[in-house]
């Protein structure tokens, strides 16, 4: 009985961190299935639009559910959800509207520009913003541990950038959508593993730092 007392929060924490990313990034995998689904097989100018269209209309929609579902079930949005809501919906709309996908693909840069200028900012006023847009993600993490971990997703978030305009400029579309999935997904986990030994030097708490996600969404 106590056993099966003490493992339960555990559990709860580590569904709810994986519950998180998948209300993240779910959306993406909604657009990356439909898009390949109404894709043509060969080259066909018209059917790529639709399937671009198709598939944009698919991620508002899967965004739209996303953020009631983190709403219902965790009792409260993100600050970086709710921004990359706001712009999957309309920059999902205007690749609609115009029937281009660069409008859908220019969304990531301004996200990781718009984090990226805004966490080194705070980092250059002594302002942790992350924290704020993180909540309680990291438990225990002092003052510096925060104000480091600020300024190294800021040059990542820029790096991120600077890699989505460079792919979006030198690949096909159908490559940039699986890139969002396959490489920038993995790079964002992989950054996020290499900052825990500098978070445990500040305080950070393992067994609860993973109330909520903590990759943000692109």
């Amino acid at each position: 009985m106590n056993t099966s007392t003490t493992e339960t929060p555990a559990k709860k924490k580590h569904a709810s961190g994986w519950l998180n990313v998948a209300v993240d990034y779910g959306p993406l995998l909604v657009f990356f299935l439909t898009y390949k689904y109404f894709a043509p097989d060969g080259e066909d100018a018209a059917g790529e639009i639709l399937a671009v269209i198709k598939g944009t209309g698919a991620f508002i929609v899967a965004a739209l559910v996303a953020l009631a579902f983190s709403r219902i079930t965790f009792g409260k949005v993100s600050p970086m959800l709710w921004l990359s809501t706001v712009l999957i919906v309309g920059f999902g709309a205007l690749t609609i509207y115009f029937q281009d996908e660069r409008f859908i693909q220019w969304k990531p840069t301004i996200i990781y520009v718009g984090f990226g200028v805004l966490l080194i900012g705070g980092w250059m006023k002594q302002k942790p913003l992350l924290r704020y847009l993180l909540e309680a993600a990291f438990e225990g993490l002092t003052e510096e541990g925060w104000l480091k971990l600020s300024l190294n997703w800021g040059i990542f978030f820029l790096a991120l950038a600077a890699l989505n305009t460079v792919l979006l400029y030198t690949i096909s579309f159908e490559s940039w959508l699986a890139a969002k999935l396959w490489l920038f997904l993995p790079l964002s986990f992989l950054f996020t593993f290499t900052q825990i030994p500098m978070l445990m030097k500040h305080g950070l708490n393992l067994e609860v730092s993973d109330e909520e996600s903590t990759i943000p969404p692109g």
